[in-house]
């Protein structure tokens, strides 16, 4: 078999990904060349006359033929960074974005202000809390797990709860914890959004699905045909998963607890009106205008 340097491997790459309009087809060539070759970007720029040997071609070209027909990077090389972390993932779960790491950001600043001990007899009182004193959080669809690593991460004396109704996000999710050592921090449920779950929570955080099926048309063709249907698409209007969530997160929530869940432009709306009966709700948008975060308050009394 012909040797091929590392140098024209990629170009060659880059063409093919180019012609199958591949969304950015040199970080993709790259992303893969480095999968292939358990190597970062800087050696791949520090050796372009590596000869790549047969296996490594062989395993190249079953990446590019992948990419090429839309399967996600992610998916190929199955792992993907979230708030610092390399995270496992696979067609079980939806891959983590990073307008994802908004709605960490607003539960750590909620904790940070609402439940600081200068604040948090004013913000819920004592006798509504209780005797414990930890924070109780509930990541409601869990997935990979990225927001309730990222929190287990941030927040380390938090009691962090995670639910999925997929037995196969769940293992994945599992593992993850595994593979960044926090397993004593966060329970897992199988279970539909909180159905079950001990209530008092101080934070429900979901990054549930909320794009209608009358949207379909405008999502990226390689999430439709590969990311798991369950975790995209809410139903008809988008707001199906969140209207059932949201009498459940009022039941699962002490007096003055918070609900923050990621939502897009076209259900902000709709969200809106659906927390007519919540207090201080506030919704931000991400880094391109796009309405990403809403935060919303259970009455205190």
């Amino acid at each position: 078999m012909e040797l091929v340097q590392l140098k024209a491997a990629l170009a060659s790459a880059i063409a093919r990904l180019t012609a199958k309009n591949v969304p950015s087809p040199r970080m993709n060539a790259e992303l893969l060349l480095m999968f292939v070759l358990d190597c970062d970007r800087a050696y791949l720029h520090a050796h372009p006359e590596r000869e790549l040997t047969s296996d490594d071609k062989e395993r190249y070209e079953a990446a590019l033929a992948e990419r090429a027909r839309g399967v996600p990077a992610q998916y190929i090389t199955g792992h993907q960074e979230f708030w610092g972390m390399d995270l496992i993932v696979s067609p079980a779960v939806l891959i983590p974005r990073p307008e994802t790491e908004h709605v960490v950001e607003t539960v750590l600043a909620i904790l940070a202000s609402d439940l600081s001990p200068q604040t948090s007899a004013k913000a819920v009182p004592a006798e509504v809390r209780g005797p414990r004193s930890e924070v109780r959080v509930v990541d409601v669809g869990t997935g990979s797990g990225c927001i309730a690593l990222a929190l287990a991460k941030e927040l380390p004396n938090a009691e962090i709860h995670a639910t999925d109704i997929s037995a196969a996000a769940l293992e994945i999710a599992s593992a993850n914890t595994a593979r960044h050592q926090l397993e004593s921090r966060i329970r897992f449920h199988r279970t539909d959004l909180l159905a079950g779950l001990k209530p008092d929570f101080d934070v429900v955080v979901s990054n549930p699905p909320y794009v209608g099926e009358s949207e379909e048309d405008q999502v990226q063709l390689e999430v439709r045909k590969f990311e798991p249907r369950e975790a995209v698409f809410a139903g008809p209007t988008g707001l199906e998963v969140v209207a059932r969530l949201l009498p459940q997160a009022q039941g699962a929530l002490h007096p003055g607890g918070w609900l923050v869940m990621e939502i897009s432009g076209t259900i902000a709306d709709g969200v809106r009106g659906l927390l007519d009966d919540w207090e201080e709700v506030r919704v931000t948008k991400d880094l391109r205008g796009i309405p990403r975060v809403v935060r919303a308050r259970k009455p205190r009394y």
